[in-house]
């Protein structure tokens, strides 16, 4: 089956030393991307990114030819959302400030170091990601209204961080890569996922999974199905989740709990979209897009080595943080009317409003519970 390209955006590695090229590819894919393409002739560099839509090079700074500061320099020039990572053999301050002030977003010494690899890396794409959250804003910011508010109808908000994001979301809901929402438990994630799926296109069904306390043999066969006499109680076959899902979307809750060996597993589903049904050795494809949320800091996780770097990566193509009730005071007033509305109805009561002492209350407690907590 064929991969799915991880950046988007392919990573260009020139050096015109192929030991050391291979090195730098080897490292990247190591960090979880798969989307590179190499170049040992440093004449070549301009006319393959006029070729191809490049996101990130990593460029050696001696080569014959062409030199890797004239290239800079031109890159920065003609293609300033291209960041450029200079590959140097030796630690020289005058060439890295040089290199900096001529537009490279880093510089990286050999032999590679692999953690500063990464580092540089995962600062690079989120920077990538930022620079498109901002061009969607931008786009938005020509047209206050949403193009479909009625996806936004449950909720409950006008504070403009929210509506910012409920813009991104526009912007991203028909792409096919992964989502990676974050934020405080209660703050509406699942909600963030319900609206992703609705403004999709896609004909198939949301599937929603919460992988909190699964263990891989549980998650496996959750989420992948097994065949018949799989395991001892297997008396036919089932179906998993990413199968139900398939031409519609997968949201994983929880993410941050999942186990490592059911991170790998999720990795390859992420990579090609393959899995194996328990008691198969035969692949399954599945085209599900996949949206995860969690309320853990995946980068404090992956530094302590209890989440896959390559994973992290992968989930967070787009990223969503949802702010938590504490930053966003002036939904309360609305967020409590909206909430006595709801139980007039549901006791058949009479509606009544909350007293200004009421809401000024409200507003000067914390709710780590964020609106969950507020509506209880």
């Amino acid at each position: 089956m064929k991969s799915i390209a991880y950046p988007a955006h392919p990573v260009l590695v020139v050096d015109d030393d192929t030991i050391s090229l291979a090195i730098t590819h080897a490292a990247l894919r190591k960090a979880g991307l798969n989307n590179i393409m190499t170049c040992t002739d440093s004449r070549q560099v301009m006319a393959l990114v006029s070729q191809h839509t490049v996101g990130m090079v990593f460029l050696d700074l001696v080569m014959p030819f062409t030199g890797g500061e004239e290239l800079l320099e031109t890159l920065s020039r003609d293609y300033p959302e291209i960041l450029v990572i200079i590959l140097t053999a030796t630690e020289e301050v005058d060439t890295a400030v040089r290199c900096i002030k001529a537009g490279a977003f880093n510089y990286l010494t050999k032999p590679i170091d692999f953690e500063r690899l990464f580092s540089t890396v995962k600062n690079a794409l989120a920077l990538q990601e930022l620079q498109q959250e901002n061009r969607a804003l931008r786009q938005s910011a020509f047209s206050v209204s949403l193009s479909h508010p009625e996806i936004f109808a449950n909720i409950i908000t006008h504070n403009p961080r929210i509506l910012q994001i409920f813009h991104y979301v526009e912007s991203i809901a028909t792409t096919s890569e992964p989502v990676l929402i974050t934020g405080e438990t209660g703050v509406g994630k699942d909600l963030i996922a319900q609206a992703i799926h609705a403004l999709s296109r896609r004909q198939g069904p949301l599937v929603a999974v919460n992988v909190a306390g699964l263990d891989d043999t549980i998650f496996s066969d959750t989420l992948f199905g097994h065949l018949k006499g799989a395991f001892t109680s297997a008396e036919r076959a089932r179906k998993g989740l990413i199968e139900q899902a398939n031409s519609g979307t997968l949201f994983l809750d929880e993410i941050g709990d999942l186990t490592a060996v059911s991170q790998s597993k999720l990795l390859r589903l992420l990579q090609g979209g393959d899995y194996f049904p328990l008691g198969s050795d035969v692949p399954k494809h599945s085209d599900a897009r996949i949206v995860s949320a969690t309320n853990q800091d995946l980068w404090r996780l992956t530094k302590e080595e209890k989440f896959r770097k390559d994973l992290n990566f992968r989930l967070r193509t787009h990223h969503i943080n949802i702010p938590p009730l504490r930053e966003r005071l002036d939904d309360i007033p609305l967020l409590v009317e909206h909430f006595l509305a709801e139980a007039a109805t549901q006791f058949g009561k009479p509606g009544f409003q909350a007293s200004k002492a009421l809401l000024t209350l409200l507003g000067e407690y914390d709710f780590p519970g964020n609106i969950r907590e507020l509506r209880t």
